[in-house]
């Protein structure tokens, strides 16, 4: 019974390459691949030009009116935008961060992310 198997097993492949109605074989009428010219050119490697190095921003400190306490602003971790500069929602996280920073002491919480996002 082993044998059997075997013999089938290896017969299969032996089959199969000299079968004349392969799926595999070279269609006729495609045209032969194409060459590019430029494949044997060796492309220079790109100049290195490092980008302007991120503006260390921080907006200006926010007067809590209910407290009249002034509370400074904390630097953007992350800035995302272009030139490293800070997009709505890294000024977003930054407010969200500064309100759990300084708690109690900027008042109405909604007031204060209100009032630092719109900056």
């Amino acid at each position: 019974m082993v044998l059997v198997a075997l013999a089938v097993i290896t017969a299969a492949p032996a089959a199969a390459q000299n079968d004349p109605y392969t799926i595999m074989k070279p269609e006729p009428w495609l045209p032969p691949k194409y060459q590019s010219p430029r494949s044997a050119e060796t492309v220079p490697p790109p100049s290195h030009v490092l980008p302007p190095a991120p503006r260390d921003r921080v907006p200006p400190a926010i007067v809590v009116p209910q407290t009249g306490r002034v509370l400074p602003n904390l630097p953007t971790l992350s800035p995302s935008g272009p030139n490293g500069t800070e997009t709505g929602q890294d000024r977003a996280a930054r407010c969200a961060h500064q309100l759990g920073v300084y708690g109690a002491e900027a008042g109405n919480p909604a007031a204060y992310l209100g009032s630092c996002v719109n900056q």
